[in-house]
This record gives structure tokens, C-alpha cells and sequence, in this order.
């Protein structure tokens, strides 16, 4: 065994994060596990884990539920692509497997939202495979073990990286060996600095040895998200708001209300609302801004209530919801202040019981 894969599965039987993901052998659960904790902090998808699984208990419980039912559960997750694959895959692994995930790496990745390093972990982890999973702690924990200075957004470069860690997993505990470059880069070979002098592969780490580990991994320029501007429009027929449910790629199938680009007064808004549904909003108020920061994007929204007739029909594309049920619905998180905003009308009108 490699003296560093030694020291670090030392370090990781004393060390190891107690998560309720680990000590099973369920690949489901690992799958799970995997796609929740993309670009989430473990602490926040602890709460989610348990939520989801008493939900869906089993893949095939997984497969035969509404996609209503699984982006609600996700709620609050973000990234709500990833529960969409999800749900997919588990259907796609009923219909092609059976029911049962396959073992093999090359087959994982044909599971609709599997990628390489969901497919290494469910590999190494839950089927005791020799595969690595190279995620962003892992390229810098490998990228400062072996001093790569190139910038991984060069061509070569990541694949570089990714060989480095597969040649570090042991046949005997490839999933724990995962865990534990996770687990290291989590907590000791952090961002920034990271904290050598208790690190287990002191010594044995290029970049340490070098005084360069602050300086490594070198990484592409992330770009600048785009700064978009709305003018988001609560638009109340008595108890009721208007609302749509999202077919676009970003946010698709969640519920949102009305978004217009670009800002303009109130007044305006109302114009064009009448031009464009056929029916006159009043006591137009502006109630604010919110801004909600994607991962490419940023929303900079502007609040609007407004009235439009109890009895007005709601447009093409979208829904008169009442106000008492808005809780049943799942709004990506950008909608968070205005929701807020219709849910204070309905207790205020008495129409949340």
C-alpha cells in the first residue's frame, strides 16, 4: 500500500465525520447521498437526507413518485436539476436494471444524471470497487500532494489530477479512501490555508514541503454571474395570486409568480399587464426589492402587489393559486420575500385557515 494511502486511512479510522450516509452498504442511499451533497454543505443535507429517504424509502419508491412530490422534497436544496435526474434515473434503473443499481463504473454512468465522480463513489463505496471519486476536495488534497502547479482549466491538466488519485485507492478500502481525501479536504486541507502542521500527510506532501499549499490547486478564473433585473408582480384576485409553474430549464417545474424583465414603475407594469390579460390591476404598491444569487446568475427583483377583479381569469400558462395553499407548492428559493409577502395577505385576510 501506498505510504500515503496508509497514513491517510489512519488518520480517517480516528478521524472519520460521523455521517448517516456511511457504515451502510445500500447503494441507493450512497446515490442519494452523492447528488445531495453536489455544490451542498454537508451540514445542511443531513436534515434533507432523512427527509427524502422517509419519503422515498427505496429506489423503486423513488421511481414511481410524482415529480411534484420529489422537487417538494427537495424544496430548499437548491439546484433543482439534480432532484429531476434523480427521479429519472431511478426510473431508467427500473426499466433497464431492474430495480437494482449496477455495479459496474461504465454502466453507473449511463444512469441519466450519473456522472464520473457519482459513479466512482457508488462504485467504491457501496460495492467495495477500486474506483476513485474526484470531487472538488479531492483535486486539492491530490493537486497539493503532488505539487501540480498546472491550472486545471488546461487541457491535460484534471485528467492529470484524476489519475494521480486513482493510483491512491487501495483494493481493499476504496470507499473509505474516498471518503477520506473528502473528509481531509473538508476539514485540515482546506480552501485558502489549510492547516499542514496537523495534516497526516505532512511530509510526505509536495506542496507542503514546498510552501506552496496556499498557492495550490491553481484554478480557472470563475466568470462573474450576469445580473439580471425583474420586476416581480403579486397579482391578487381576492384570495388568490397569480402564479405559474415553470417550463424552463432553470427552476423547471416549480412555481413561481409572475416575473417581468427589466424594472419599470408600477404604473407601468399595470399598463401592460391590461394590455396583455385583458383585465385593469389597481392599488398598485411597490413592496420592496430581493435579490437571489445562482450559481451564473443574480436576480434583482423588484416586489409589486396589486389587484386585479376577484372573478378575473388567469392567462394562458398560468394559475390563480389560493393563498392558504401556497405551502403545498414547491418555490424555488428566489421566491422566498415575495411568498412571504402573499402568505401576510392571506393571514391578514383571514385566508391561511
Amino acid at each position: 500500500m501506498d505510504v500515503r494511502t496508509g497514513r491517510l486511512l489512519r488518520w480517517y479510522d480516528q478521524n472519520a465525520r460521523t455521517l448517516p450516509w456511511r457504515e451502510i452498504q445500500d447503494p441507493y442511499r450512497t446515490w442519494v447521498s452523492e447528488i445531495m451533497l453536489q455544490q451542498t454543505r454537508v451540514e445542511t443535507v443531513i436534515g434533507y437526507y432523512a427527509r427524502f429517504l422517509e419519503a422515498f424509502p427505496t429506489l423503486e419508491a423513488l421511481a414511481e413518485a410524482d415529480e411534484a412530490d420529489v422537487l417538494k422534497r427537495w424544496e430548499g436544496l437548491g439546484y433543482y436539476s439534480r432532484a429531476r435526474n434523480l427521479h429519472q434515473g431511478a426510473k431508467q434503473v427500473m426499466r433497464e436494471w431492474g430495480g437494482q443499481l449496477p455495479a459496474d463504473p461504465a454502466a453507473l454512468r449511463k444512469i441519466h444524471g450519473i456522472g464520473p465522480y457519482t459513479a466512482g463513489a457508488i462504485a467504491s463505496i457501496a460495492f467495495g470497487l477500486p474506483e476513485a471519486a474526484v470531487d472538488g476536495n479531492v483535486i486539492r488534497v491530490v493537486s497539493r500532494l503532488y505539487g501540480v502547479t498546472d491550472n486545471l482549466g488546461e487541457k491535460g491538466a484534471r485528467s492529470r489530477v484524476e489519475a494521480l488519485a486513482a493510483g491512491l485507492i487501495p483494493v481493499d478500502r476504496p470507499g473509505d479512501m474516498n471518503q477520506a481525501m473528502m473528509d481531509l479536504g473538508a476539514m485540515v486541507c482546506v480552501p485558502g490555508t489549510p492547516d499542514c502542521e496537523i495534516c497526516p500527510l505532512k511530509g510526505v506532501c509536495e506542496a507542503e514541503r514546498k510552501g506552496q499549499a496556499a498557492d495550490l490547486p491553481r484554478l480557472p478564473k470563475a466568470k462573474a454571474p450576469k445580473e439580471l433585473q425583474y420586476d416581480l408582480c403579486l397579482v391578487y384576485a381576492g384570495n388568490r395570486v397569480l402564479m405559474r409553474r415553470r417550463t424552463e430549464k432553470m427552476l423547471q417545474g416549480l412555481w413561481c409568480f409572475p416575473l417581468w424583465p427589466g424594472w419599470k414603475t408600477g404604473a407601468r407594469r399595470a399598463e401592460e399587464i391590461k394590455s396583455a390579460w385583458g383585465w385593469p390591476v389597481e392599488a398598485v404598491r411597490c413592496e420592496g426589492e430581493a435579490k437571489h444569487v445562482f450559481t451564473h446568475q443574480v436576480w434583482r427583483m423588484t416586489l409589486y402587489e396589486m389587484d386585479a377583479p376577484k372573478e378575473a381569469e388567469a392567462p394562458e400558462g398560468y394559475t390563480f393559486i389560493p393563498l392558504r395553499d401556497l405551502d403545498s407548492l414547491t418555490l424555488p428559493t428566489a421566491m422566498k420575500a415575495a411568498k412571504k409577502l402573499a402568505q401576510a395577505r392571506g393571514k391578514a385576510s383571514g385566508d391561511e385557515e
